[in-house]
């Protein structure tokens, strides 16, 4: 089963087209800085979001799948940049959160309403650092 396998009603571009103006704003930024900073995973239709390159994975229910390895979401109250990235069987987003600015961090989500809250440079590297090492931490 493949959840985020792009469709011919949703894309990329319809996904941005259908954002409120000031959230429009802020994804086509992040949409950009993503594709600079990791050039070599490719963007495309996720479910409810964005996702860059795509890497295989397990679910709990023991199903093969792709997940995003990079994604972004509008949410209800903020935009969230989910990063599937892991060194030292440590998520990025965790391991860099008091690098990051004035944002929420849940294990592999970075959380915020603008982007001047985040730390940009911290979220280059974060972002750079995920494309080389995607994955997810292993539960025992």
């Amino acid at each position: 089963m493949n959840m985020f396998k792009p469709t011919m009603t949703n894309s990329v571009s319809s996904y941005i087209d259908a954002l409120p103006a000031d959230r429009k704003k802020i994804i086509i930024f992040l949409h950009d800085f993503i594709q600079k900073n990791a050039p070599t995973l490719k963007p495309h239709f996720a479910s409810n979001m964005i996702g860059y390159g795509s890497f295989p994975y397990t679910n709990y229910k023991k199903e093969k799948g792709e997940w995003p390895v990079i994604a972004l979401a509008n949410q209800k109250n903020y935009v969230s940049v989910y990063i599937c990235g892991v060194i030292d069987n440590e998520y990025l987003a965790e391991k860099y959160k008091d690098e990051l600015g004035k944002v929420n961090v849940g294990k592999s989500c970075i959380r915020f309403k603008k982007v001047d809250q985040v730390h940009l440079p911290t979220l280059k590297k974060v972002i750079s650092l995920a494309a080389k090492n995607p994955g997810l931490v292993s539960v025992h």
